[in-house]
């Protein structure tokens, strides 16, 4: 997939050759979003152009009210999602002051037209961008006339009778619900972290462990997880069982909150990698031991249980190949499955 940023670095033929777009943060990329995404791939596919989305590098609300959520993926996540959902290029915006002033008309004129040669412009549900978030099916449908585009708007995908949404998703991890966040994400709960020089004190214990710097993205509450970790540039295919920790590590006295994975039965050098941490079921919440040891036969009894849990791993959750991340059999059940 092709990286683009900023708009005054495109490419001069990239206009050219035209492409179908869509517009908007797609914080998770869950579900729903992938609705619109295959919506663009196959759009752009079945008329010779180019699938595009246009993000956003900050949420606009940290500029519109000075603050914004915490993020469920971080771009560089989000960016390796829409990769993996088949978007050929991404255009990364900095929500500046200036583009916050942009009408929709103009956004629509100076950069998906003028800038990407704009052919088809799709919509998700409830989505909104351009000054005041004017810019919907509705109020673009005369510029598109004009101007030669043309508008699709897609569906919300619903579960439970209400539209899946970042927000929801947000809340379900925060509060550790786990099978109802990864029914809306269409993958479990995961997030990108680059491996950073720890304390070694897993190492010592006898359980070496990759400290990541989720580049704040949100996880799960503190506790041990079961969970399944891919090395995004790696050649190595698959994925691999890990013992994830997230928390304070209380028994020695830590105060800063962080996440260690162990990777089970692997034996490799992985700092300044990235890393994607799936996390599939909890194991116990975060506790203090009286020693070391007491520690050790824990994260030993912990172990155990993981290899329990992922032992039957791959027949709930697979890759699918051209699409999702990861597939799980309830998406199958929505209609999504990779083609």
């Amino acid at each position: 997939m092709q990286i683009l940023k900023p708009i005054e670095d495109l490419p001069a033929d990239f206009q050219q050759e035209g492409c179908v777009a869509t517009v908007g943060v797609f914080d998770g990329v869950h579900l729903g979003h992938f609705h619109v995404l295959r919506e663009v791939v196959t759009r752009a596919e079945k008329s010779g152009l180019k699938s595009v989305m246009v993000t956003f590098a900050d949420h606009p609300k940290s500029v519109l009210i000075g603050r914004a959520p915490a993020t469920v993926t971080s771009l560089e996540h989000r960016l390796l999602l829409f990769r993996r959902a088949g978007i050929n290029a991404t255009l990364v915006l900095s929500f500046t002051p200036e583009l916050r002033e942009l009408t929709a008309q103009d956004f629509t004129r100076k950069i998906l037209l003028d800038g990407l040669g704009l052919r088809e412009l799709v919509f998700g549900f409830d989505s909104k961008f351009g000054k005041d978030r004017s810019g919907n099916p509705v109020s673009l449908r005369p510029l598109s006339r004009d101007l030669g585009f043309a508008i699709t708007e897609v569906p919300p995908l619903r579960l439970g009778g209400r539209a899946i949404s970042s927000t929801f998703i947000r809340e379900a991890v925060q509060l550790g619900d786990l099978e109802n966040a990864s029914t809306m994400l269409g993958r479990p709960v995961s997030v990108l972290g680059t491996v950073v020089k720890g304390d070694q004190r897993g190492r010592e214990l006898g359980f070496p462990t990759a400290n990541l710097d989720l580049h704040h993205e949100l996880h799960p509450p503190r506790g041990v997880y079961a969970g399944l970790v891919r090395l995004p540039g790696s050649a190595k295919p698959g994925l691999l069982p890990a013992v994830i920790n997230l928390g304070t590590r209380p028994t020695f006295d830590g105060d800063a909150e962080k996440v260690e994975v162990h990777l089970i039965d692997f034996d490799g050098d992985l700092y300044g990698q990235d890393l994607e941490v799936f996390f599939l079921q909890a194991i116990r919440p975060e506790a203090s031991f009286a020693n070391a040891s007491a520690l050790s036969a824990q994260i030993e009894a912990d172990l155990a249980e993981a290899r329990s849990i992922l032992a039957n791993a791959d027949q709930n959750w697979r890759i699918p190949g051209e699409f999702l991340p990861i597939e799980g059999s309830r998406t199958r059940d929505l209609g999504l499955g990779s083609r």
